[in-house]
């Protein structure tokens, strides 16, 4: 159940982020540290099922994988940005 507390909080912090901006939000980039005890590609999975029917359904994942072991944040998941979709109004 690690990964599922690691999922809520990444879902909170994209939420409470986007909520403070204007316009679609379609993407996140992600950093994922070596020792993150998480792989790529079971990050993806979870974050799909954790998003899937809400809001959140559908946004695309950018994830970096940073090898190195003695980088400051090897152990960290860091939402690195948020890519947002602004549809101009006439």
């Amino acid at each position: 159940m690690h990964e599922h507390s690691l999922i809520n909080n990444l879902l909170e912090k994209i939420q409470r982020l986007a909520a403070a901006e204007d316009g679609r939000l379609i993407a996140a980039k992600l950093r994922l540290g070596v020792l993150a005890h998480i792989s790529a590609e079971h990050l993806r999975e979870h974050f799909e099922q954790a998003t899937a029917g809400t809001g959140l359904e559908g946004l695309r994942l950018h994830i970096e994988e940073q090898p190195d072991i003695h980088h400051p944040e090897a152990q960290d998941i860091i939402l690195d940005s948020l890519e947002f979709e602004h549809t101009d109004e006439c």
